[in-house]
């Protein structure tokens, strides 16, 4: 029986090993990077907890020229597209050729 508040432990979803190497060099097993959505160049932090768990995540590196897209001003930016398009507003077109004809035809303020 377990105490009112009591953290429950679910059964990992699956486990792995590796052994370090030289260096304390590591490889990641294929399906842990798969988990981790990592793949080679990106980073991974590790957090040693309180209670001892040490918590792994990855982290995505993103082209400097693509950052602002996770800026505030750009999450809201597709938030507000994303709600537009969701609401039905938007247009449809038939290649990107139509695409910046539809463009070039629209003023400083659309």
């Amino acid at each position: 029986m377990s105490e009112p508040g009591a953290k429950k432990h679910e059964p990992p979803r699956f486990s792995a090993r590796a052994k370090v190497r030289p260096k304390a060099q590591l490889t990641l097993p294929e399906e842990i990077r798969r988990a981790m959505h990592v793949s080679e160049g990106d980073e991974i932090e590790f957090v040693v907890n309180a209670d001892g768990t040490i918590t792994v995540r990855g982290y995505v590196s993103v082209p400097s020229d693509q950052a602002w897209f996770f800026t505030p001003e750009g999450l809201a930016g597709k938030r507000q597209a994303d709600d537009e398009i969701a609401a039905g507003g938007g247009t449809a077109h038939e290649s990107a050729e139509a695409m910046f004809v539809h463009l070039g035809t629209l003023g400083a303020a659309d």
